[in-house]
């Protein structure tokens, strides 16, 4: 199994340079992919940002990369309940951080609109400390 970096993740997803989207197609199609979560967090920030794509639009290539049968991921139902949260209007670094926060009690911050959002998302609640 090998890891990846976000470039190559990036890469994979839109196909704007030519010879790395073609390394990254040859190393997806011949390896079992390990992504960190920190690649994900970082993949999502790219795709919004640099590439202006939509939160749905985000979602749907994080899912496909995601879905792929020699592609893991740690936590990947976490990660899953994340995606589909960030689908539902929450920042995708607030979902990740609540998804992996899930069995805990609550999760404290200063963000008060992520504490508005995410009134109701699982069983970890958000509130100011």
């Amino acid at each position: 199994m090998v890891a990846v970096d976000t470039n190559v993740v990036v890469r994979l997803l839109t196909a704007d340079n030519a010879a790395q989207y073609k390394a990254s197609v040859a190393l997806f199609s011949t390896e079992t992919i390990f992504i960190p979560l920190t690649v994900l967090l970082e993949t999502e920030w790219v795709l919004r940002v640099a590439y202006e794509r939509t939160a749905a639009e985000v979602c749907e290539a994080l899912r496909r990369v995601l879905g792929l049968p020699n592609v893991d991921v740690a936590d990947a139902q976490r990660v899953a309940q994340a995606i589909a949260w960030h689908e539902r209007g929450l920042d995708f670094a607030d979902a990740l951080h609540l998804a992996l926060s899930q069995g805990h009690e609550t999760l404290k911050t200063f963000d008060t609109a992520f504490v508005r959002q995410a009134k109701g998302l699982g069983e970890c609640q958000v509130e100011k400390p």
